[in-house]
């Protein structure tokens, strides 16, 4: 044996291997409310993240998931709750969906409406997780989750609405401003 394998990071690879025709558009016929979340995915030093792969999964506007474990009724209308979007080489993103539905949280308390976010990016060894949430709803104020961020952090969960039914959120990856990442 010659020596250890020098290191490398993962990727870019991403936008060739995982992303595809109709991958970033929400599946079923929802009657919920259309949005549209954009953004940029910025590394430590503020720069844009040219090929960062985000999904998200998300309840319907009833706040159902479509998931075997979600025990309740199944909606009516074919919801698929997942998407994938990739970020363009100016490390922006665009998600277009249907405003989710509150969903239960513990204690059997109510979560705000939110979508999970799943990060991968060149340099990452493994997924980031984190949610976005709406500063038009009300029940972030009461949301189990929320309240288990540092008040000061919170923002960096937020989507800012930016016009009719349009949001702006972008995901810091390290460093100043640094989006709040839980375990996954």
């Amino acid at each position: 044996m010659s020596g250890a394998t020098p290191f490398q990071t993962v990727g870019p690879f991403f936008r060739f291997g995982l992303v595809f025709d109709g991958c970033d558009q929400p599946v079923g016929a929802s009657d919920g409310t259309r949005i549209v979340v954009e953004g940029v995915v910025k590394d430590g030093a503020g720069a844009p993240v040219p090929d960062a792969l985000i999904e998200t999964w998300q309840a319907d506007p009833a706040g159902r998931y479509r998931h075997p474990e979600d025990g309740r009724a199944a909606s009516d209308k074919p919801f698929d709750g997942f998407r994938r979007t990739a970020t363009d080489p100016d490390g922006k993103f665009t998600l277009t969906t249907v405003k989710p539905g509150a969903v239960p949280g513990p204690g059997n308390r109510q979560q705000a409406p939110h979508l999970v976010v799943g990060v991968f990016a060149r340099g990452l060894l493994t997924r980031l997780v984190s949610r976005i949430y709406f500063d038009d709803e009300a029940a972030n104020d009461q949301d189990p989750i929320l309240e288990c961020v540092p008040s000061a952090r919170v923002k960096t969960l937020v989507a800012r609405r930016i016009g009719e039914g349009r949001y702006r959120f972008d995901l810091v990856l390290q460093g100043e401003g640094e989006t709040v990442f839980f375990a996954p």
